[in-house]
């Protein structure tokens, strides 16, 4: 079982910045893909960025060049850089967790709430 808490959203104008952590339980932490995904209100849950545990990531089309998902295997941590945030940006952020790479979230977090003001 592993366990996510998710923590440093918040409200920031357009072009600011932010910086999600997500703290996660568990010996095997290193060898789970980690991810984060957003769901805005009124829309589907939608996929953020994700890095697998050798350090390989993928990213959203809208958020390519913006975000930048990393990982600490030391301390259990997977983090996700927000620069140039856009009013579309806003969601609520989850991060999730797999076990098996490239493949389906086992694990998610509760979320953290992402505002961007114009």
């Amino acid at each position: 079982q592993v366990q996510l808490v998710e923590s440093g959203g918040g409200l920031v104008q357009a072009g600011g910045s932010l910086r999600l952590s997500c703290a996660a339980s568990g010996s095997i932490f290193r060898t789970y893909d980690m991810g984060w995904y957003r769901q805005a209100p009124g829309k589907q849950r939608e996929f953020v960025a994700r890095i697998s545990s050798g350090g390989r990531t993928n990213y959203a089309d809208s958020v390519k060049g913006r975000f930048t998902i990393s990982r600490d295997n030391a301390n259990n941590t997977a983090c996700l850089q927000m620069n140039s945030l856009k009013p579309e940006d806003t969601a609520v952020y989850y991060c999730a967790a797999g076990s098996t790479p490239w493949s389906t979230m086992d694990y998610w977090g509760q979320g953290t709430q992402v505002t961007v003001s114009s």
